[in-house]
């Protein structure tokens, strides 16, 4: 059940990427559909509960495994998701940093014209908020790039700093058996009982596009519940017992397309 929630999302080796203008062509149709389908609407109900508590408004965004959004309407539908959320946040374009390493040049340029920008470097999810209150946008991503962002986090002053939009946290916890989540995934492990996590509304026409995806943060008040030893610990990960890894590594070569989440 798990497997078909899940589906492959990222198109592309066999799907034609097309030139800028028609790209950008269909992700205002894109956009035009999520505000027609009642599902953006929803969807911003969530976000706007959540960043209308006593909590930091995001003031920046990262993108981490869009996929190819030239071929792949699944990706350009996240896109435009992206930049309605940019909208409704107030977060200028140019403070929101994307990196995939599928992406092309011409996806690259696309980016660019919608005033975006890239991260030069491949970070494996290991973003330092340093002190700024930031969205991390990351859909479908696999496991250990979560586990990355919080291990790099991993601080009373940083992690209430976040906000991830990405995998429920629940749901990894659901599909795993304890000793893997304990063993692989630790920093998840560890904040699951303190994240607060709100799921977006299921539609009809984005199940496969959103299909168990939540807002998660972390509130400085229930952090504080955490045994003081559990900050002592910041070992950084490395799978070395990991099968199913599922993110491309810095030394790794990017494949046609991005990693999925697990099955």
């Amino acid at each position: 059940a798990a497997g078909r929630r899940r589906r492959r999302r990222r198109g592309g080796a066999d799907e034609v990427a097309e030139d800028g203008g028609a790209v950008l062509r269909r992700l205002r149709e894109a956009r035009d559909d999520l505000l027609s389908s009642g599902f953006w609407e929803a969807s911003a109900g969530a976000v706007r509960a959540r960043c209308g508590s006593s909590a930091e408004t995001p003031a920046r965004c990262v993108c981490y495994g869009l996929g190819r959004f030239g071929g792949c309407p699944i990706a350009r539908d996240q896109l435009a998701f992206l930049l309605l959320l940019l909208e409704e946040l107030g977060v200028p374009p140019a403070r929101c940093s994307l990196f995939d390493p599928v992406f092309s040049k011409q996806e690259a340029a696309v980016l660019g014209e919608l005033g975006l920008s890239l991260l030069p470097e491949n970070e494996e999810g290991k973003h330092n908020v340093e002190g700024s209150a930031t969205l991390f946008y990351m859909v479908h991503c696999g496991n250990a790039l979560y586990n990355n962002l919080l291990w790099r986090n991993w601080s009373l002053g940083a992690l209430p700093k976040l906000v991830i939009i990405g995998n429920s946290f629940r749901g990894i916890e659901e599909r795993l058996l304890p000793r893997i989540l304990r063993r692989d995934y630790s920093y998840i492990e560890k904040v699951l009982k303190v994240t607060e996590e709100v799921a977006l509304p299921a539609h009809p026409r984005y199940l496969d596009t959103f299909n168990d995806t939540s807002i998660h943060w972390f509130p400085l008040e229930k952090l504080q519940e955490l045994s003081p030893e559990i900050w002592d610990f910041v070992e950084e990960p490395t799978y070395e017992d990991c099968d199913n890894l599922e993110i491309i590594r810095r030394e790794d070569k990017a494949p046609e397309c991005s990693p999925v989440a697990a099955e």
